[in-house]
C-alpha cells in the first residue's frame, strides 16, 4: 500500500491490566479498584496462585463485579475450564498448542486469546485457529522476555498485516508509549501498576498516543 494513500486514522490503544498471582482476593481489591477508576481499562488478565479448584474459583468471584462493572473483560490466565463457573469473559492460553486445546472450549461465547508465540509462524496459526487476540512481549515462565526492539518489530509487522487485534506487554511505563505507536491495540502492563498504584495507571492512559497517518 503506497504512502500517497491516506489511511484511515487509529484507534487509540487501551489498557490490558495483568495482576500478580492471587493468592487472596482482598489484598488485591483495593489496587484494582483504583487502577480500573484511573484509566479506562480494556481487560484484566487474572493470574492465579496454586489452589485447589473451589479456591480459585472463589478468589476469581471476589474481584468478578469490580472488574466487569467497571466495563473491563475478566480474562483467566491459562484456565479455560473455570471461565463459565467464574463467569469470566474468557482465557489467555499460551503457546498455540494451549490454543488449540483450550480454544474448543471457548469459541465462540467467550474471549480466547493467545500469548506466547514465539515466532511468527506460531502467530499466524494462532489467527488462524480463531485467536481473538494475539499477545507479543509477555515474560515466559522463567520470567524473561524479549528485548523491546523485538516486540517493537513484531508488533509493527503484526499491525501492517493482520486485522486480528494484537496486544503488546510493557515491562515498565516507558515502554507504553513505544509500544502503542508501532501499532498495538492494547497494551499490557503488570507490575508497575501494582507497585505504583493508581499514579502509575494514569501515567501509562497517557502514553497511549497515536501517530497521525502518513499522507
Amino acid at each position: 500500500m503506497g504512502t500517497s494513500q491516506t489511511m484511515p486514522p487509529r484507534e487509540p490503544a487501551r489498557l490490558y491490566l495483568v495482576t500478580p498471582p492471587i493468592g487472596d482476593a482482598g489484598a488485591v481489591a483495593d489496587g484494582l479498584a483504583d487502577a480500573l477508576n484511573a484509566a479506562n481499562i480494556a481487560a484484566v488478565l487474572v493470574r492465579l496462585s496454586a489452589g485447589d479448584e473451589r479456591t480459585q474459583i472463589e478468589r476469581v468471584k471476589a474481584l468478578r463485579i469490580l472488574i466487569q462493572s467497571n466495563g473491563a473483560a475478566l480474562l483467566l490466565d491459562g484456565r479455560p475450564e473455570l471461565v463459565v463457573p467464574t463467569e469470566a469473559d474468557g482465557a489467555h492460553l499460551v503457546g498455540a498448542t494451549a490454543f488449540r486445546a483450550g480454544a474448543g472450549a471457548l469459541k465462540p461465547k467467550f474471549i480466547a486469546g493467545c500469548g506466547g508465540l514465539v515466532t511468527r509462524h506460531d502467530a499466524m496459526e494462532a489467527a488462524e485457529s480463531g485467536a481473538d487476540y494475539v499477545m507479543f512481549g509477555e515474560p515466559g515462565s522463567d520470567g524473561r522476555r524479549p528485548a523491546l526492539e523485538a516486540v517493537l518489530e513484531r508488533v509493527a509487522w503484526w499491525s501492517e498485516i493482520f486485522q486480528v487485534p494484537c496486544v503488546a506487554y510493557a515491562e515498565n511505563l516507558d515502554e507504553v508509549e513505544a509500544l502503542a505507536q508501532v501499532g498495538a491495540d492494547f497494551v499490557a502492563i503488570g507490575e508497575p501498576v501494582w507497585s505504583g498504584g493508581r499514579d502509575a495507571v494514569a501515567a501509562a492512559a497517557k502514553r497511549l498516543t497515536i501517530v497521525e497517518p502518513v499522507q
